[in-house]
C-alpha cells in the first residue's frame, strides 16, 4: 500500500492564518483540495479553502468531523492544543506529529529537548515561583530574560531583567536589588510558569528553514539573515552573508532537530550567531516560517510546496535559489495615521506606491482588521545579491510613508 497522498486528495489545516493561506495556494496549484479548522470564519485561509470549519479547537466533535473529511492533517501554528492534534490522529495522519507540537509549544520543553540532543543553547532555568526565579538569577546572573513557557511570540510574554540601563553591561545586582528585579519581572508575566534564559550578546539572528520527508530525506534553504524591530521580524534576506563553515554547522544542527523529533514536514530553527562564529539554538517553529516567505519567488520549490510534498509522502523539491532575495513584513501600523496608533485605522495603503518598483512582489493576507504590530502582508524582491534585495524592499515600503 502506497503512503503517497496524491491529488485530488484533501489536505486538512489546523489554524487559518497567513501560513495556511499560502499553503492553500501551493496546494491549489498542485490540484489538492483544502479543509481548514479554526475558531474564526472568513479567515485568511478559509477565504480560499474548499471548506472552512469554524469551531473551537476544544470542540472535539467538530475536530473529529473535520479530520474524517481529509486525507492528511497539518498545522500552521504551534499553539494548537495537544488534545486537538491527538483527536485528528485517530482519523488521518498528522504531520508533523503531536509529539512535535508538545515540544515546540513550550519553551522549557524545547530547551530541555535541545540539551537532551546535545545542541548548543543559552543557559536557562525553570521558573515556577518567585523563589525559583531568584534561584535562577543566582545561577545565571544578569542580564537575563524571563519568558512565559507558553503562548509567547513576537516578543510577547518576555521581560528583560537587567541591573542598569543597558542589557549589554553585566552588572551583578545586590541581593536586595536582585529580589526587587525578580519581583517586578514575576509580576509582569502574571505569575505564569516560565523559563529564565541568559542574555545572549549575538552578532546577528539567522534562521534555517528545512524539510524532512516521510522517507527521512532532508532538504534545507541555507541560512537566512533576519532583523527585528520591537521583537517582530522586519527584514529577512538570503543567502545570509556567513562563512561556509557556519552554514555547514547550521545544517548539522537543524538536521539533528528534525531527526530527533521525527519531523515529517517543514520546520524552522532560529539561531543566534555569536561574534566568534558559534551558533546557539534559540527556538524552533514546526511549520513554514515568516523568514521563509521569500522562497516563494526566490527558490525552485517554496517552503509551502515543500510542506505539501513532505506531508503527502512525495519527493522533496529542489531548494536552489534562482536569485538572492529579501522580504519585508507589512504590519498593521501602515493602516494608521503616522505617529497615532490610538486612532481608528485609515483606508488601505496605496499599494501602487510599492508596486512602482517592477521587481517587488506584494502579498496581502486577507485579514479583516488591521492592528499595530499585526502581520498583514509582506513584499519580496529578487536581486543579484541579498543586500541589494533588502535595499529594494526597504525603499519600496518607505514609499508608504511609514516610520520604518
Amino acid at each position: 500500500m502506497s503512503n503517497k497522498i496524491l491529488p485530488p486528495a484533501t489536505i486538512g489545516i489546523l489554524g487559518s492564518g497567513q501560513l495556511g493561506r499560502m499553503l492553500t495556494i501551493a496546494a491549489r496549484q498542485m490540484g489538492y483540495r483544502i479543509h481548514v479548522l479554526s475558531p474564526d470564519s472568513d479567515s485568511p485561509t478559509g477565504q480560499i479553502a474548499d471548506k472552512e470549519f469554524a469551531a473551537a479547537y476544544e470542540d472535539l466533535d467538530a475536530v473529529q468531523h473535520f479530520a474524517q473529511s481529509v486525507d492528511v492533517v497539518t498545522y500552521e501554528f504551534e499553539n494548537v492544543p495537544t488534545q486537538t492534534a491527538v483527536a485528528c490522529q485517530e482519523f488521518a495522519p498528522l504531520r508533523p506529529g503531536a509529539n512535535v507540537l508538545h515540544v515546540a509549544q513550550n519553551r522549557l520543553r524545547e530547551k530541555q529537548f535541545f540539551v537532551a540532543q546535545g545542541l548548543p543553547t543559552a543557559p536557562f532555568a525553570e521558573v515556577t515561583s518567585l523563589e525559583t526565579l531568584l534561584t535562577g538569577l543566582e545561577k545565571i546572573g544578569t542580564p537575563a530574560i524571563l519568558k512565559t513557557a507558553t503562548s509567547g511570540y513576537d516578543g510577547k510574554g518576555q521581560v528583560l531583567i537587567a541591573n542598569g540601563q543597558s542589557p549589554m553591561v553585566n552588572r551583578q545586582p545586590s541581593i536586595a536589588n536582585r529580589q526587587s528585579l525578580a519581583a517586578n519581572a514575576w509580576e509582569a508575566i502574571h505569575h505564569q510558569p516560565a523559563i529564565l534564559e541568559g542574555f545572549v550578546e549575538f552578532e546577528r539572528e539567522v534562521s534555517m528553514v528545512a524539510a524532512r520527508g516521510l522517507d527521512g530525506s532532508f532538504a534545507h534553504y541555507g541560512q537566512i539573515e533576519n532583523s527585528h524591530v520591537h521583537h517582530i521580524l522586519d527584514i529577512s534576506q538570503a543567502p545570509a552573508d556567513v562563512p561556509p563553515g557556519v552554514t555547514q554547522e547550521a545544517v548539522r544542527l537543524t538536521r539533528a532537530v528534525l531527526e530527533g523529533l521525527d519531523v515529517v514536514g517543514v520546520l524552522c530553527v532560529e539561531f543566534f550567531l555569536l561574534g566568534n562564529g558559534r551558533l546557539l539554538l534559540n527556538e524552533i517553529a514546526p511549520r513554514p516560517h515568516n523568514s521563509g516567505h521569500l522562497t516563494i519567488e526566490a527558490c525552485v520549490t517554496s517552503q509551502f510546496e515543500q510542506q505539501l510534498r513532505a506531508i503527502c509522502g512525495l519527493p522533496l523539491g529542489s531548494t536552489r535559489y534562482l536569485r538572492a532575495a529579501a522580504m519585508a513584513n507589512l504590519l498593521g501600523d501602515l493602516w494608521f495615521p503616522a505617529n497615532d496608533q490610538q486612532s481608528e485605522p485609515s483606508n488601505h495603503p496605496d499599494w501602487t506606491a510599492v508596486l512602482t518598483h517592477p521587481h517587488v512582489k506584494l502579498h496581502l493576507y486577507g485579514k479583516a482588521e488591521a492592528r499595530p504590530g499585526r502581520k498583514m502582508g509582506h513584499i519580496t524582491a529578487l536581486a543579484n545579491i541579498a543586500t541589494e534585495a533588502a535595499t529594494i524592499v526597504r525603499e519600496a515600503r518607505a514609499k508608504l510613508n511609514t516610520e520604518y
